[in-house]
């Protein structure tokens, strides 16, 4: 298989803890609870997500998606109830929570590429500063991921000179480079132009197909659709239906998940 770009599969070596779905839990989410000053933003939420798997997180804006994805790395503090990333309970700070931080790649709405580095440099820097890898070995590994993302031929520009959607793709590349147990995407194709979504959900998909566990808040429904193995219907702070695909998409449980899928399906 291959990308819309072209570019080779990703070989098992390329994430570590590629399995199949259903090989054990790999992040657990227990009773947490966010608030942000008065607002209840995550209202006693536990979910599990196993190795492999791929759980698309939808629902309405404001119902707490965004957030649910950034405490499950610590970007967002949580009040009560415990997050699990490998059996390790997340730690608050220090070096602990970093070592877990390079273990769980998140993707950003915004690309948050550095500026001042070429593509190369931006896919590289975690390896090398984090995982003391040697920077022959990073730069190789850099350069088979940006060929994966379909854009190996950019390694020496700057993001400036890339498209949205081939700085998403090296954003993803740089998260990749990391060998990260768990990729989580927030929203990763909300910033872009629409002719530029496909490519990003492309390598999503590739992903997907390759057993990288993922977390993905996203409003693309037909990603959804065709490569999770598990949607969560959120709203208003609560995890309101959780089921496959087929299922949820066809035959949704709730109300508030009917009223949703009939606003967004007719258009």
């Amino acid at each position: 298989m291959t990308d819309s770009e072209g570019g080779p599969e990703l070989t098992k070596g390329d994430g570590p803890e590629n399995a199949t779905p259903g090989a054990g839990p790999l992040v657990v989410v227990e009773h947490v609870d966010k608030h942000f000053g008065e607002l209840h933003v995550l209202k006693d939420i536990s979910l599990t997500v196993n190795r492999g798997e791929v759980v698309v997180v939808i629902g309405p804006s404001g119902g707490g998606k965004s957030t649910l994805c950034r405490s499950i790395n610590r970007l967002e503090p949580i009040d009560n109830g415990k997050i699990l990333v490998d059996g390790k309970e997340l730690p608050k700070e220090g070096k602990e929570l970093a070592k877990l931080r390079a273990d769980v790649g998140m993707v950003f709405q915004s690309f948050n590429l550095f500026a001042h580095k070429t593509i190369l440099e931006n896919v590289t820097l975690g390896p090398v500063k984090v995982r003391k890898q040697g920077r022959q070995e990073s730069e190789k590994h850099a350069m088979e991921l940006l060929d994966r993302v379909g854009i190996a031929n950019q390694a020496q520009k700057y993001p400036a000179q890339l498209s949205g959607g081939q700085q998403q793709r090296a954003a993803i590349a740089r998260s990749l480079a990391m060998r990260p147990k768990v990729m989580l995407f927030d929203e990763p194709t909300s910033a872009l132009d629409p002719e530029m979504v496909n490519e990003v959900l492309d390598v999503m998909t590739g992903l997907a197909r390759d057993g990288m566990t993922m977390i993905v808040v996203t409003h693309e429904m037909g990603f959804a659709r065709r490569a999770a193995q598990k949607v969560v219907f959120m709203a208003d702070g609560q995890i309101v239906e959780e089921n496959t695909p087929d299922e949820f998409f066809t035959n949704a449980r709730t109300d508030r998940a009917k009223d949703f899928l009939s606003k967004i399906l007719t258009h």
